[in-house]
């Protein structure tokens, strides 16, 4: 903590101000103690009664109940989506393993699934006559200090494989994910030091299996949640009040967004259950598009609601803002333009299906 803080004008800011000011930015990070747990110890607590509960065995996709499966992590992301993103990685980390035949987890194992490759230094691994070992730094590591175990992209020599590690060995970098929103989610950089690795599946495994594209889509029930909840403000201000024309047109908008986005999802739940090994090769395109309308939808939604209750929500409503804040940072796993362009192509070389 800096001593020589300065208030307006240069001057020095003395006594309790510049401890107060200092801890009130410190506690935001979950980096000093006020009496308070920090964000993500509240979601840690939470995330683990989830898994032991059994809130979280959810049904796999494409066994005949994927719209039950969405429908529950829609309503967990309503709840709270920095819960959302780790029960939604937990529940995938649960279908991989049972698709590439791993174990399922044990009873008190909370798992993630920390497979995100960005630029810069990565995670790489070798194998040698004790096994598989783990070394480098790996982003985006979403419960990376409740997890007790991780399912984990590496580069191999022999391609990009998927590993499974115990998360007790491993190092969060503190202070890696600054943000406000999905501060609770607990996303730090984790830090591989020569760590023990149990391959699952082969090179390439990961992605080229057919529940990669039904996860992906499935993420997007996470965001339609959130969105729900987003609306559920302006809902039921317009239920208590007189809330004038202009927002409830910004309310109707608000119906049909959700409601078409809704109607994706479950559509693209029959077409997996339909088709859950993807013989017919749509699953890649539908991924994309079910995502690219969720991820508008949620967009359109924060935007109405905003525009219609002003910043009163916004700045006395600390849920509806840290919902806000949580989901404005979730859909950005959608890579907007970049994934768009990914769905041109798939649609140029086969034809619309319109």
């Amino acid at each position: 903590m800096k001593p020589d803080a300065v208030g307006r004008g240069g001057r020095p800011l003395t006594g309790k101000g510049a401890p107060q000011i200092m801890t009130s930015i410190e506690a935001a990070r979950g980096e000093v103690d006020t009496g308070s747990p920090p964000a993500w110890q509240v979601t840690a607590a939470a995330f683990t009664a989830a898994v032991e509960s059994g809130r979280l065995d959810l049904p796999l996709p494409g066994s005949g109940r994927t719209r039950e499966r969405w429908a529950r992590l829609a309503d967990l992301a309503a709840e709270d989506l920095s819960l959302a993103r780790l029960g939604e990685g937990h529940a995938d980390a649960v279908a991989i393993l049972a698709e590439l035949g791993g174990p399922g987890p044990g009873p008190g194992h909370r798992w993630g699934v920390w497979a995100a490759q960005p630029p810069g230094r990565g995670l790489t691994a070798t194998h040698a006559a004790q096994g598989w070992r783990l070394t480098g730094l790996k982003q985006y590591c979403s419960g990376a200090r409740v997890c007790t175990d991780a399912l984990v992209t590496a580069a191999a020599p022999d391609g990009i494989r998927l590993f499974a590690v115990a998360a007790g060995s491993l190092t969060p970098v503190p202070g890696s994910w600054p943000a406000t929103g999905m501060a609770g989610s607990d996303t730090l950089d984790v830090g591989f030091d020569d760590v023990p690795a149990e391959p699952a599946g082969p090179p390439g495994g990961y992605t080229g299996r057919p529940g990669f594209t039904h996860g992906g889509a499935g993420v997007a029930a996470c965001w339609y949640g959130g969105a729900r909840a987003v609306a559920d403000t302006l809902l039921g201000a317009a239920r208590r009040r007189d809330v004038g024309p202009h927002a409830l047109a910004h309310l109707g908008a608000a119906d049909v967004a959700l409601t078409s986005a809704r109607a994706t999802l479950d559509g693209a739940a029959d077409e997996i259950d339909a088709d859950p090994d993807d013989l017919d090769g749509a699953g890649a395109a539908r991924a994309l598009r079910v995502r690219a309308q969720v991820e508008a939808a949620a967009a359109e939604v924060m935007s109405r609601v905003g525009r219609a209750l002003g910043a009163g929500p916004l700045c006395h409503d600390e849920a509806h803002a840290r919902r806000v804040a949580d989901l404005t940072v979730y859909v950005r796993q959608h890579h907007a333009e970049k994934d768009l362009a990914e769905l041109g192509a798939l649609a140029a070389e086969a034809g619309a299906t319109w």
